[in-house]
């Protein structure tokens, strides 16, 4: 090489205009290359629950091994004995699937989730859900949840369109911790389900609104016969914890109990009603039309117990309107007006440094009826369990046995299965006690629940019951826990009568539970 020198300073100025080449704006060409964190389109979330029960009460009817919702000692054949134990293992899995196309900037997303139920040992090489869980499996057991389409025209605006979560709170059902869903607005205890329907969200700093029409029931196409629900609900930020609201909705119901689960039905006269345990309007075959509102107002302040030490949460809610039965020709007449209300607060108090060590009063009132429409007029009230179940989940209260718990894959069933207690109304709450004994890892609550009947059925008293529980829980990673929960309810003299108790003719045997769970949330 004659000129070491020259080739050298060539060889330097490449290499800096090189770098030069590859840095640019603090991003070099390998970091582009290998980003440090991919931009995801697709996203798999679920959730998995498992849990080997054993308690004294079942349904006796053997057609009734997979799912059983509704109302102990109800139509569902559920009973208490102290003669059999039950032994069983069931298992739950939701997956989610979340497509989010960089086409669109983010704003257009599709969900789509399942559910996979059974227990183990049940069935196999079958078709339908709740089932699948025997040797050889190979069952065909896939339940859709929700598929829908979330587009986002404007900043805070959502339109969310299709199978997708219909519940009575104001915050986003797909960006909002259930634990919050189930303690704000009404509580899922009106509605707290899936339904098909078009749902439009303002998101804002300091307000929050939503608009929905949602289709219970199509019947025949062509022909009046349906059942609709259209709500509106506002809800505002008074002050840094404190937000109060206001919400109206309205059932339109032209069904005449046409359609429902299987051979259930569904509305005001069908059999689902006997099986939650609301109030079924003594209709027969006639048809009927109804139009039903709720005019409700709900507050909240520190739900997550992190502004201060106390939380408190509740709302008012008036269920009123007019039931008409077909008289003469294609003419209706009112057969019966409808008025009743429901009121629940809900207090808290943290006195440990983590929301896991707190105190919990809930309690709840709802008006009942003591003669049914024979006045012309119920008085009791109506939740979504009239035309679909479970669709009023009413599950943050603390208890297990008196009212319905959360956990659960087959068998959602408890004594008041329904907050207007088969129109008769009641009077009750739940008062818990929590403690982190190694804070956010592990927990122990104990906890009672009683309840009240406001009109005494035939033969019994108005005392529901009191109950007993609690549970431990262990939570070795992130959204992953261990828990042992134990309850036992002491039936009052309200079922001493054989219009509540399945025509028996002694009060049952008291029910208890015994169950040992494990779940994970995992993303």
């Amino acid at each position: 090489m004659k000129h070491p020198l020259l080739w050298g300073l060539v060889l330097s100025l490449s290499m800096q205009t090189l770098l030069q080449a590859q840095e640019t704006n603090g991003i070099r060409v390998f970091d582009q290359e290998v980003p440090e964190e991919s931009e995801r389109e697709f996203q798999f979330l679920a959730y998995w629950f498992s849990q080997a029960v054993s308690a004294n009460y079942y349904p006796t009817n053997d057609f009734l091994r997979g799912q059983v919702f509704g109302r102990l000692y109800g139509q569902n054949t559920t009973r208490s004995t102290d003669t059999a134990t039950t032994y069983y293992v069931e298992q739950r899995l939701l997956p989610f699937f979340i497509y989010q196309p960089k086409l669109f900037n983010g704003r257009a997303i599709l969900r789509a989730s399942f559910e996979i139920d059974f227990t183990w040992g049940d069935a196999s090489y079958g078709s339908g859900g709740n089932f699948g869980g025997a040797v050889a499996g190979d069952q065909v057991n896939l339940q859709t949840q929700n598929v829908e389409l979330e587009l986002i025209p404007y900043k805070n605006w959502s339109i969310n369109i299709g199978l997708q979560r219909m519940y009575d709170n104001p915050n986003n059902p797909y960006r909002t911790l259930f634990g919050k869903l189930t303690n704000t607005g009404y509580r899922l205890m009106f509605w707290g389900t899936d339904a098909t329907g078009i749902s439009v969200r303002y998101n804002g700093d300091y307000e929050r609104m939503k608009f929905g029409a949602w289709q219970f029931y199509e019947n025949l196409i062509q022909t009046d016969d349906d059942v609709n629900m259209f709500e509106a609900l506002y809800d505002r930020d008074i002050s840094r914890s404190w937000s109060l609201g206001a919400s109206i909705n309205y059932v339109r119901d032209r069904a005449s109990g046409q359609g429902g689960p299987s051979i259930l039905g569904q509305g005001l006269n069908s059999t689902l009603s006997n099986y939650n345990g609301s109030y079924r309007f003594p209709l027969g075959q006639n048809p009927y039309q109804a139009d039903v509102f709720w005019l409700g107002s709900f507050y909240t302040h520190n739900p997550d117990y992190i502004e201060d030490r106390w939380m408190a949460t509740g709302f008012l809610n008036y269920n009123f309107g007019t039931v008409d039965t077909l008289t003469t020709g294609e003419n209706y007449g009112q057969i019966s007006s409808i008025g009743g209300y429901t009121f629940n607060s809900k207090t808290g108090y943290r006195y440990g440094k983590t929301s896991g060590s707190r105190v919990e009063l809930d309690v709840l009132y709802t008006s009942g009826d003591a003669n049914g429409i024979s006045d012309n007029r119920y008085s009791g009230v109506l939740t979504g369990n009239n035309w679909g179940s479970p669709v009023s989940v009413w599950i943050s209260h603390g208890a297990y046995i008196l009212f319905p718990h959360g956990n659960v894959v087959n068998r959602f069933v408890s004594a008041v299965n329904d907050v207007s207690n088969l129109g008769y109304g009641l009077m009750g709450g739940t008062f818990n006690v929590y403690h982190d004994i190694i804070d956010n890892k592990l927990n122990i609550k104990a906890g009672t629940a009683a309840a009240f009947s406001n009109v005494n059925p035939q033969g019994g008293g108005n005392q529901l019951g009191v109950e007993l529980n609690g549970r431990i829980s262990w939570q070795p990673q992130v959204y992953m826990q261990l828990e042992l929960h134990a309850a036992k309810l002491w039936l009052g003299d309200f079922y001493d009568s054989p219009a509540v108790n399945a025509n028996s003719s002694s009060r049952p045997d008291n029910p208890w539970t015994v169950f040992l769970t494990y779940k994970w949330l995992m993303f």
